[in-house]
């Protein structure tokens, strides 16, 4: 099945949505960007995540990301499903993002997230739970491919966001679990000596059995 890489360009398509049509390229703009997949309309699970991203909306512009949704139904469809999704989570203002309207598939297909395991009254298989993040170079730094059946947790989509942003732009890795203002690791690439030249706070080594020096943390450089 096609689908993307990590580092390929994303896909300029042009695409229908709730508030009409756009170009990827054009409407992620210098900013980044994410796209989520929902597998249909007026169903349980997908209500309660566009809810939630709803309600997270300011800290994804804290973070200077645009928000996309997906789900295989059609733009009056979305309309009329948003005013559920306000209703049930409590999001009274104005609906923050567009949601791409997907009936035949075509998107899903192309990006390479269906989900063959469920399907619709009329036998099509559903889109799955798909999450990319786009840079502002356009190039995708990361997917995550969940089933129809399991909803996602944004607060983790934050958290690669925050991740992601920094490792752009410094030279460390985040360990398990890292949160905004954790110790990061310095890149394996980097020596010592470069390591206590870029990072003005240091690094301290961690003893292995080993004894090889490969963990070295720093405080976060953000």
């Amino acid at each position: 099945m096609p689908g993307l890489n990590l580092g390929d360009v994303f896909p300029d398509s042009e695409v229908d949505t709730s508030v009409g049509k756009l170009k990827f390229h054009e409407f992620f703009n210098d900013s980044w960007g994410i796209l989520f997949s929902h597998p249909a309309d007026y169903t349980p699970v997908c209500t309660t995540e566009l809810g939630r991203v709803a309600q997270l909306t300011g800290e994804f512009e804290k973070r200077n990301v645009k928000l996309l949704a997906l789900s295989c139904d059609d733009a009056e469809s979305h309309k009329g499903w948003i005013k559920d999704i306000q209703s049930y989570s409590g999001f009274t203002s104005e609906w923050p993002y567009p949601i791409i309207a997907d009936p035949k598939r075509e998107l899903a297909v192309k990006l390479g997230m269906v989900d063959p395991d469920e399907k619709d009254k009329a036998g099509m298989p559903l889109t799955a739970r798909a999450v990319f993040i786009i840079g502002p170079d356009k190039k995708l730094k990361l997917s995550i491919l969940y089933p129809a059946t399991t909803g996602r947790n944004f607060d983790e989509i934050l958290r690669v966001i925050d991740s992601l942003q920094l490792t752009a732009t410094k030279k460390v890795a985040t360990p398990v679990d890292w949160k905004r203002g954790d110790k990061c690791m310095v890149v394996p690439s980097l020596s010592d000596d470069d390591a206590n030249k870029l990072f003005s706070k240091g690094f301290e080594k961690v003893q292995v059995p080993s004894g090889k020096g490969y963990i070295r943390l720093t405080p976060d450089p953000s």
